[in-house]
């Protein structure tokens, strides 16, 4: 084992702000620690909700501000419109987060993931009601600002693992991202327009005047599930907060039914001196250094490519081919969405945890990035032949290819989490560093859909490229952004 120094008076007080949460693999035992299994499914259960509300619009969205006819009839403005509604969001989130996050560090982080997810309950309810496009802004304002939930869950994960299993628990997030790319659409697409798909159950004027409000309930209600289960089950990982509990010893390193200690969270900070386990948090300007930076500019490109395509795709399915798109129906866009869900959370749940293994975080994450190019290129190719031929067989096999190129980009998102953790000083800073990077994060989010919607829009309405301008300018931002992964270091932590 190596010697910890013991740090000096003035040290004690602080933490170090170069020093990585985890060190050495020689420093940590190589055999796996097992997983707390409780805490982690209802931590996922609290994730899986976000995807399944932020994808259950997608579907619809365009066919909803049509209706609300702020176009005057023109649907190639429509992409204007859609792009805003995602980004306030972001904006609101991004004002926010960091804010929620480094709160979760002193109070602890159940509170601030009970709040969340009642926010979030509430605005969904009051987008389903909104009849007026400020009234869908604002609704969607509501849940980004009240939404702090993103950044906690990540420190929390960190938490509950080690070097030693961090790559297993981290894969759950793209399989429970996936899981929520196939309800979210599912529910969205076929629970819109209840009037005309199921008359005799809905046949109330109220489904009438408000035809989208029914997906809006059903993930209400499941986000109310979800705050149940959190308030009953999920245990406080910060100690000295309100809701912490003292927990007896585990048993095999695995945490008891009645709560027992996580034996994942114990070994997570050996090595750091015990002044610098129990201290509080760092102050927010100590975070700004290269090891803590780096991996955050790394997971905001890759947040602005992500929302992009995100905001791209429905867009270019629903506008009809003349104007760019391939005019397809909100059923068959909620099912194509549903399949690649399907699809990456098999990948990622069979197959994530051995690549990392295999090839290395880092390298998972340039070939991601690398993705993207061959994503964007794919979209002027695959209009050009639905131009000429209509939507043939030839138009599935791309959009699958493209899809295969998609499961492959999102390992990236997971891998670089592994390094923004492990270059948090302490774990009461821990927070603070996830809260950093999802405000970057959310910041470009919000950016992203806005800016590759309305390049789509104007790129078809000026016919700049033949309406192909916009895939362009996506891949040359791929290329720019690619360095931050580069200069990564070749492991977590190092």
């Amino acid at each position: 084992m190596t010697q910890v120094v013991a740090p000096s008076s003035d040290s004690s007080q602080r933490c170090n702000e170069e020093e990585p949460l985890l060190h050495d693999s020689r420093d940590v035992p190589k055999k796996p620690t097992p997983l707390p299994k409780v805490q982690i499914m209802v931590l996922l259960l609290t994730s899986l909700i976000e995807p399944v509300a932020a994808q259950s619009i997608m579907p619809y969205i365009n066919q909803l501000l049509s209706e609300l006819d702020i176009t005057g009839g023109d649907s190639r403005k429509v992409g204007y419109y859609a792009g805003l509604i995602e980004s306030t969001f972001f904006v609101a989130q991004a004002l926010t987060v960091l804010q929620w996050s480094r709160m979760s560090d002193r109070v602890g982080r159940k509170p601030v993931l009970l709040l969340g997810t009642l926010g979030l309950c509430i605005s969904m309810l009051c987008f389903g009601l909104s009849r007026t496009f400020w009234g869908l802004i604002l609704s969607r304002c509501v849940t980004g600002a009240l939404n702090g939930n993103v950044g906690v869950m990540k420190s929390m994960l960190g938490e509950l693992t080690d070097v030693t299993n961090r790559a297993q628990g981290f894969a759950f997030f793209p399989v429970i991202w996936s899981i929520g790319v196939v309800v979210g659409p599912v529910i969205g697409g076929s629970l819109s327009r209840p009037q005309d798909h199921f008359p005799r159950l809905f046949a109330g004027n109220f489904w009438g005047d408000y035809p989208y409000f029914l997906p809006c309930l059903v993930v209400a209600m499941l986000t109310t599930l979800t705050f149940m289960m959190v308030l009953f089950f999920l245990n406080e990982t910060i100690p000295g907060t309100l809701l912490y509990k003292p927990r007896p010893a585990v048993v095999d390193g695995e945490a008891t039914l009645s709560g027992g200690q996580y034996g994942a969270i114990n070994k997570v900070y050996s090595g750091i001196p015990e002044s610098q386990a129990i201290d509080g948090p760092v102050p927010l300007k100590s975070l700004f250094v290269p090891n803590i930076l780096l991996p955050i500019a790394c997971f905001g490109s890759l947040a602005i490519l992500e929302m992009s395509l995100l905001g791209l795709q429905p867009l270019f399915y629903s506008t009809p081919i003349e104007h760019g798109g391939l005019g397809l129906s909100p059923v068959i866009i909620g099912f194509w969405m549903s399949c690649y869900g399907v699809v990456n959370g098999i990948f990622q749940g069979f197959f994530f945890a051995p690549i990392v293994s295999k090839l290395g975080p880092k390298t998972v994450i340039r070939m991601g990035s690398g993705a993207y190019v061959l994503i964007f290129g794919l979209f002027p190719i695959i209009h050009m032949i639905a131009l000429r031929f209509g939507v043939v067989w030839s138009i599935w096999a791309l959009l699958a290819c493209q899809m295969s190129l998609t499961v492959i980009q999102s390992m990236s998102f997971s891998c670089v989490l592994m390094f923004i953790t492990a270059s948090a000083p302490n774990q009461k800073s821990l927070g603070a560093v996830n809260g950093l990077s999802q405000t970057i994060s959310s910041a470009l989010r919000a950016i992203g859909p806005a800016m590759a919607t309305s390049m789509f829009a104007y790129s078809v309405q000026h016919d700049i490229l033949g309406g192909y301008a916009v895939y362009l300018v996506m891949v040359a931002i791929t290329l720019a952004t690619s360095r931050f992964s580069a200069m990564l270091p070749a492991k977590p932590g190092k």
